[in-house]
């Protein structure tokens, strides 16, 4: 009988973060229960309490110490979990942010692709062949301006967002997704391609995606879904259906 290949997650997570080390666990445990892979899931935290921009630059500062800790554990993939950090520090940053975490885990002797949230969700949004697009945010107003901006430069057009200005981090993981179905009725979806439910992986949305979609009519994902369709492309087990609801409802 042959054994079960199976794969190590690692995940950089701020230290007030509780959403991610479920959604993207539940996600690849979706998978696990049609597919032979088995994954296991692996944190290292950088501090964060409060989402502004200042507590957000100094978390990033930590992200290279959790990358090197991660790659002590030889996992297989790397994510890291705070879509507006990356966001917050400059258009394209994702791609210095990458790199630079890699990087560590070269001179640890443990190279381990690295996924970023905030990359992800562009690739996500590439894969998918969005350009207009919709979003819902947990974030300030301000931060919220930083996200339509960052997405506008990698080449979309964002039709509308929803900022919820929730700035404590906690508060926000404390969300109801299936609120996601009542806010999404103030957001301006007309001639969008895709909405975003959360662009936040600490704001929970993997409960209300599907509802979402049968309710908008629009394909719609989240960073969280992104990340880890990113991390499954990065282990060679992805499957072209599984980024959106595809995933979410196990149709591989």
């Amino acid at each position: 009988m042959t054994s079960e290949k199976i794969y190590r997650i690692g995940q950089i997570v701020p230290s007030s973060n509780v959403t991610m080390e479920t959604e993207i666990p539940a996600i690849f445990r979706g998978r696990e229960s049609i597919l032979p892979e088995r994954f296991t899931f692996h944190s290292s935290r950088m501090r964060m309490k409060k989402v502004t921009k200042e507590e957000l630059e100094a978390m990033d500062a930590m992200s290279l110490k959790c990358a090197v800790e991660l790659s002590d554990a030889r996992v297989d993939v790397m994510g890291y979990a705070c879509l507006v950090a990356i966001m917050s520090m400059g258009n394209g940053y994702h791609c210095v942010s990458e790199k630079n975490l890699h990087a560590e885990t070269v001179a640890n002797g443990a190279p381990t692709p690295i996924i970023t949230s905030a990359g992800a969700l562009v690739s996500g949004l590439q894969t998918l062949k969005a350009k207009k697009i919709s979003i819902i945010t947990p974030y300030m107003r301000p931060l919220t301006d930083l996200v339509v901006g960052y997405l506008e430069h990698q080449g979309f057009t964002v039709i509308d967002s929803i900022a919820l200005e929730i700035p404590d981090n906690l508060e926000v993981a404390a969300q109801n997704p299936m609120n996601l179905l009542e806010i999404s009725e103030r957001l301006n979806i007309a001639g969008a391609d895709m909405v975003v439910a959360s662009a936040c992986v600490q704001m929970p949305s993997l409960a209300a995606i599907d509802p979402l979609q049968q309710k908008l009519g629009l394909p719609v994902t989240s960073a969280a879904v992104s990340t880890t369709y990113e991390m499954m492309k990065a282990l060679g087990i992805d499957r072209k259906s599984t980024l959106g609801g595809e995933l979410l409802s196990g149709k591989y």
